[in-house]
């Protein structure tokens, strides 16, 4: 159980609740309960399981908004968290069918060494999951020399570097350049994310795109692999 500001329990609602329609309302609530039976009602009953997602994600903007401005702390964050996941996870099957058998694309996700932080990764690699992607998920603290050895056995089509932490900044210069010595760059697109990127980052670390949203940037990988499919059909 998690305690908000006021002293009441968040983790989950009472036993008498009465659900509400509102499914991302009930996730910045942090009702864990709500969440899961609004989804798998929702989904039940033959509801566009992306527009269900994107409600969830909607609410962890809410969340993330409230953390910022210090309405929430890092345990309600955390179990917000915990409350995407299981909405995803409900979700899964429901996306897979509305998918393709081919991957629209492949992408390799990892937040860089001297990083913990993984709430946005994990958001965007559900995000691409329900998109088509196949998504390899390194995890978090992932050292350059660790990351480029990925993606030397995946060859991915995209990599996607997220951080909280500036701190971290040099770890992503020196997995791209590593790419670059490989011969891996020029094969891939690099997409940076997290609240401390800005453009200039982008720039000094040397990625293709840079965004603090996490639909943004699924919304960019989705754009550039249909680009590539389409130049590969007219070849």
């Amino acid at each position: 159980m998690v305690h908000g500001k006021d002293g009441m329990l968040c983790e989950s609602a009472p036993a008498n609740w009465a659900m509400s329609e509102d499914l991302s309302s009930a996730l910045v609530a942090l009702k864990r309960a709500e969440v899961v039976e609004l989804v798998k009602l929702r989904a039940g009953r033959g509801e566009d399981p992306f527009a269900i997602l994107e409600e969830c994600r909607h609410g962890m903007g809410v969340v993330g908004e409230r953390f910022q401005a210090g309405d929430y702390f890092l345990a309600e964050l955390l179990l917000s968290a915990e409350i995407f996941k299981a909405a995803a996870a409900i979700l899964d099957p429901y996306l897979a069918k509305g998918g393709s058998r081919e991957p629209l694309g492949t992408v390799v996700l990892a937040t860089m060494q001297g990083d913990i932080h993984d709430l946005g990764k994990n958001i965007v690699a559900t995000l691409l999951r329900a998109h088509g992607f196949e998504v390899h998920d390194l995890g978090v603290d992932v050292s350059p020399y660790l990351l480029v050895e990925k993606v030397k056995q995946i060859r991915p089509d995209f990599v996607g570097i997220s951080t909280l932490l500036t701190t971290t900044f040099g770890a992503m210069k020196e997995a791209v350049q590593l790419l670059v010595q490989a011969g891996l760059r020029n094969e891939l697109t690099l997409v940076i994310g997290g609240g401390v990127t800005t453009p200039a980052v982008k720039d000094y670390v040397g990625a293709d795109f840079q965004t603090t949203d996490a639909t943004e940037g699924v919304t960019y990988c989705v754009r550039v692999a249909k680009d590539k499919r389409t130049r590969k059909a007219t070849l």
